[in-house]
């Protein structure tokens, strides 16, 4: 485990508190002095992370090497107190970050409380380097690559028969393809990651997410 990745960890033990939050705030403390991150990019989960990596990878960029380590908040209802332990009452870091836009609120109630801005709207976030998907991230590969070329991945990683499979169960029949494909990416735990990585490997340059352009962009500013 390099330096990034152990400050990672700290500021994910510290900010969800418990008896090692304490020895957990100290190191991150001398590990962003060691590894001076310019921004901590926040996202939802480990799929988030996944993507934004593979994107960066895919534009010859690697994240924590460039000083933006991608950190899971692990539920979204945390991201006020990622905030208050990385932000200006904190470490004082440089923020962005990525969400769905059904929790969209909890990111402008979080940046409003640690001071971040005031009567937000998606346009605020943004110009904060905080960014919505709509409506999750799954949905937005879905709808770049099209779903004849997300079922080519699937078969490709070996998957077709369970998707069929799962296709044919009753509560999926009466939905369109596109519910099929992003329901069955998280049916099985680390099925979205997987296919996080998988899409956006396959995803044409031209056609990745505005969402992921415009965090990746305001991380690279």
């Amino acid at each position: 485990m390099d330096d990034v990745e152990r400050f990672r960890a700290a500021a994910v033990a510290w900010a969800a508190g418990g008896d090692d939050a304490p020895e957990a705030a100290a190191a991150a403390r001398e590990l962003a002095a060691r590894t001076r991150p310019k921004k901590v990019v926040l996202v939802e989960g480990p799929s988030d992370r996944v993507a934004l990596e593979a994107l960066a990878a895919r534009l010859g960029r690697d994240l924590d090497a460039e000083g933006f380590p991608v950190v899971p908040l692990g539920g979204v209802t945390s991201i006020g107190r990622f905030l208050e332990v990385l932000g200006p009452r904190g470490l004082g870091l440089g923020l962005a970050g990525l969400c769905d836009a059904a929790e969209e609120h909890w990111f402008q109630r979080g940046l409003e409380r640690e001071g971040l801005g005031s009567g937000l709207g998606r346009a605020g976030m943004e110009l904060r380097g905080f960014h919505v998907c709509d409506a999750d991230l799954e949905d937005e590969l879905i709808r770049a690559m099209g779903a004849d070329a997300v079922r080519e991945v699937i078969v490709a990683a070996g998957e077709w028969r369970a998707f069929r499979t799962f296709q044919n169960q009753p509560a999926q029949r009466e939905r369109g393809v596109e519910r099929q494909l992003h329901r069955f990416m998280g049916t099985h735990s680390g099925r979205k990651s997987q296919y996080a990585r998988l899409l956006v490997e396959r995803l044409d340059p031209g056609r990745v997410p505005a969402p992921l352009t415009r965090l990746l962009a305001h991380a690279a500013a």
